[in-house]
């Protein structure tokens, strides 16, 4: 599916912003399990967060948050070595990705037995997003074929409208993240973009 112009949409108050896992040891050159390209979605996400907070809409940033001991590290007999370990500087948010004060943090993954790709599973989003009367999302991050296709996965399943934002998510291998692209979209997400545009340049479809 091509990606829809941006001036077809138009940020309205029943939508959020949610950014999956943008972490220091998701991003190269010295991220425990970097992501290739990992740091070419902050730019993008910095022009998401300024359209969301200047229409006053919530943004949402989901983290794995995991113990030392977490079940998805490969000394436990996990398919990851060692990363965002709570309370590190490989679990923070990287300081160039603007986050508001504001920002509702997803936390997932932080038990020792349970892993967790999607920002919905085994986390109160769901509920969050509905008690703020949130129907639409929009959703970019890392990586694209994992927590990204996890997360639009069960935003859909919920009932929640996605568009997924192309110019804003990073692969761990592109043609996995293409492929990953491709089933989000046929499962019903949106694909948008921003050139970008400025913040008055938006309008309704």
């Amino acid at each position: 599916m091509t990606p829809v112009n941006p001036t077809s949409w138009r940020i309205g108050p029943a939508d959020a912003l949610l950014i999956v896992d943008v972490q220091n040891d998701f991003l190269p050159p010295d991220g425990a399990l970097a992501v290739p390209g990992g740091n070419q979605v902050i730019e993008p996400l910095n022009h998401y967060i300024a359209l969301f907070l200047a229409r006053r809409r919530p943004v949402f940033a989901s983290r794995d948050w995991h113990p030392v001991n977490h079940c998805s590290f490969t000394a436990q007999g996990g398919q990851w070595p060692p990363h965002c370990v709570a309370d590190t500087p490989g679990a923070a948010f990287p300081s160039r990705l603007e986050l508001p004060n504001r920002t509702e943090i997803v936390t997932k993954a932080n038990t020792p037995d349970a892993d967790a790709y999607s920002a919905f599973e085994g986390t109160d989003l769901t509920m969050e997003l509905r008690d703020e009367g949130i129907r639409r999302l929009f959703v970019g991050g890392i990586a694209t074929e994992f927590c990204v296709l996890a997360t639009v996965k069960d935003a859909l399943r919920e009932g929640f409208a996605v568009f997924l934002l192309t110019d804003a998510v990073g692969a761990v291998d592109a043609a996995d993240g293409d492929m990953a692209i491709a089933e989000m979209t046929a499962l019903g997400a949106v694909p948008i973009r921003q050139r970008p545009l400025p913040l008055a340049a938006t309008a309704s479809a």
